[in-house]
């Protein structure tokens, strides 16, 4: 009986342990729940308050933004028209009818560089050596003769239209074609068309060693009623324009867009130079 008093207390003193075990676990178990709950509340409230500071700041930019607009519509509206510089942005056809009685042909004009020699390669002086040769031996800034027999018997002297020019007979057959076409499409310009040299063994003006594409008489200089386009002043004449489309449409590189612009020059691309190679023509 003795043993059996001391159970009984002892079972209630550990079950009364337990339960203080379980009651402060749950505590511990809440207070952490709670905690964490806390700080996502607390985070959440930050950020908040820097979307709407963001909002207001987007809100204040966007006001300004439209009071800038009708600040400069008005001045706009206000602020006299004034006359655009004359451009062609067309090519041949339709498009530059409107140009025919308002723009002379040597008038000057913006150029739109990018619209021109499209697929023609400029020739450089390894090009014109390693398909022609050495036009001489020795060259200056002044015009001299081809001493070079290869090349001396691809020349030739040829009324094409109004001007006559010397060059190798291939280049000449491709003029021709060009001039007939300019011809049937803008009779006034071709009537107009004269040359400042075609055949002219000679350095690249301001170089002492790079020869000029006219040494080979691949290269035709094109004037319009007897005036020579201004050279590297970034613009081009009116006429000048038109004919390039069909110096270009026959793989000719037209100098406009050097970067010293050097519109009234013509050259014989790359691309048809080694066609003209592969034919047996040079």
């Amino acid at each position: 009986m003795r043993g059996t008093g001391f159970v009984g207390p002892l079972i209630i003193t550990i079950g009364l342990v337990l339960a203080g075990l379980v009651f402060a676990v749950i505590t511990a178990l809440l207070q952490v729940e709670d905690g964490g709950a806390l700080v996502r509340l607390n985070r959440a409230e930050v950020e908040l308050r820097a979307a709407r500071t963001d909002q207001a700041a987007a809100e204040d930019a966007l006001r300004q933004a439209e009071d800038e607009i009708a600040r400069l519509r008005a001045a706009l509206e206000a602020a006299p028209v004034a006359a655009a510089p004359p451009t062609l942005q067309s090519g041949l056809g339709d498009d530059h009818a409107e140009h025919d009685d308002t723009v002379e042909m040597t008038e000057e004009m913006t150029l739109a560089r990018s619209r021109f020699n499209l697929g023609v390669t400029q020739p450089g002086n390894r090009v014109m050596l390693e398909l022609l040769g050495q036009p001489r031996a020795q060259y200056d800034t002044t015009c001299q003769s081809v001493t070079n027999p290869n090349l001396r018997a691809l020349l030739e002297t040829r009324q094409i239209g109004p001007i006559r020019v010397t060059m190798i007979k291939p280049a000449l057959d491709s003029l021709e074609r060009i001039m007939g076409r300019l011809q049937e499409s803008e009779p006034d310009i071709y009537a107009a068309v004269g040359t400042a040299g075609a055949l002219c063994v000679r350095l690249i003006r301001g170089s002492r060693s790079s020869i000029s594409n006219h040494s080979w008489g691949t290269a035709v200089d094109i004037t319009l009623d007897n005036d020579l386009d201004d050279f590297a002043d970034g613009s081009t004449q009116f006429g000048l324009l038109l004919i390039a489309e069909l110096f270009n449409e026959e793989g000719w590189y037209w100098g406009a867009t050097y970067s010293r612009e050097d519109s009234m020059h013509f050259e014989v691309g790359v691309e048809t130079l080694r066609r003209w190679a592969d034919a047996g023509q040079i």
